[in-house]
């Protein structure tokens, strides 16, 4: 059987309702949008599938993964009320599987991403203590050929000047200025229609793993490696 794809009619709907983001619109094809969630729905129901042969998640489900539509506009100066994208998250389970997963779907503008959007104050310094005690095994990790191909490197929010604590001529003051660390691999529409999205959307997080694995024996152990869990 083949893998659940993504249809060209979701990304057709996403683009007209970049051109028509309003309710009135909206209502009268909700149709279209019903028949383009549930095309996705079923997608994420086949790639959770897929990565819980290699990774364990506590997302019960693709639709559950899912973020809604509808977007919040109460504090926002961008006042349309839809967003033009499907997206969701695929969270590690347990304590001790940190760092969650991410795919977006969007004409134009689609990628996988992964890592830690929002650490916590603590996991920030953790994170930090452990860059400056191991930069040399940073710099290799974030040097893998596998991972640099597929990805780049990290990405993310940095602070602006040193943080606090450290020396600008620290050899490591490059990775020492995130405050997120994200891998993130882009997609044309060519490639989110073609019938291995799926497959490649697997394999891109699966090359993430030794990244992510690495911040979870980080994050679950103080700085002398005994478990804090």
């Amino acid at each position: 059987m083949a893998a659940p794809a993504i249809k060209k009619e979701t990304l057709d709907f996403l683009k007209t309702l970049s051109k028509h983001n309003d309710r009135d619109w909206f209502n009268a094809h909700k149709d279209k949008y019903i028949q383009a969630h549930e095309n996705v729905i079923v997608f994420a129901d086949g790639l959770l599938h897929e990565m819980n042969k290699h990774d364990k998640l506590e997302t019960t489900d693709g639709k559950k993964s899912l973020f809604r539509i509808y977007r919040d506009i109460r504090f926002s100066k961008d006042k349309t009320p839809y967003s033009c994208r499907f997206s969701g998250g695929f969270q590690r389970a347990t304590k001790k599987l940190r760092g969650g997963y991410y795919f977006h779907i969007e004409p134009g503008k689609s990628f996988q991403a992964g890592g830690f959007w929002g650490p916590e104050p603590d996991d920030i310094k953790r994170i930090r203590q452990d860059i400056d005690m191991c930069y040399k095994e940073w710099k290799k990790l974030l040097a893998d050929k596998t991972l640099v191909k597929t990805f780049g490197g990290i990405v993310g929010e940095q602070v602006s000047s040193v943080p606090k604590g450290y020396s600008k001529d620290h050899p490591a003051i490059d990775i020492l200025k995130y405050k997120q660390y994200i891998l993130k691999r882009e997609f044309t529409d060519k490639e989110v229609l073609a019938p291995d999205f799926m497959s490649n959307l697997n394999d891109g997080f699966k090359k993430m793993r030794p990244f992510l694995n690495y911040m979870s024996e980080v994050l679950t152990t103080d700085a002398n490696g005994a478990s804090i869990i």
